[in-house]
C-alpha cells in the first residue's frame, strides 16, 4: 500500500497547502512554527506518538490559528504511521542487508 485513497492524499495536500501559505505569508505565531518545526522532525524520525502530541497541543493551545490545516497534519500522522515501514535503524546501519554472495 503505497498510497492511501486518493481523496485522503488530495485533503491532506490542499490542508499542507493551506500550511505552507500561511507559513510563507508570515501569518503564523512563532510558537506555531516552532512546534511545526519540531512535529516535522518527529515525524522525519518516525516518532509518531511524539508527532500526535506536538499535534493535540497545536490544537488545544492555538485552535484558531491552526484549525483551517491542522487535521491535514493529523491525517499525515495517521496514514504514515499505517504505512508497512521498514525499520529505520536497518536503513542506516545495513543490519537488512545480506551480504553479497549470500542472497536466496
Amino acid at each position: 500500500r503505497l498510497c492511501f485513497q486518493k481523496q485522503v492524499c488530495d485533503d491532506i495536500g490542499r490542508r499542507l497547502t493551506l500550511l505552507g501559505d500561511a507559513w510563507a505569508q508570515g501569518k503564523l505565531s512563532a510558537p506555531v512554527r516552532k512546534r511545526m518545526s519540531l512535529l516535522v522532525q518527529e515525524l522525519q524520525q518516525q516518532h509518531w506518538d511524539a508527532a500526535d502530541e506536538i499535534h493535540r497541543s497545536l490544537m488545544v493551545d492555538h485552535v484558531n490559528e491552526v484549525s483551517q490545516w491542522l487535521v491535514g497534519v493529523k491525517r499525515l500522522i495517521a496514514e504514515t504511521r499505517s504505512l508497512p515501514a521498514a525499520d529505520p535503524a536497518a536503513e542506516t546501519d545495513g543490519s537488512a542487508k545480506t551480504e553479497p554472495g549470500q542472497e536466496d
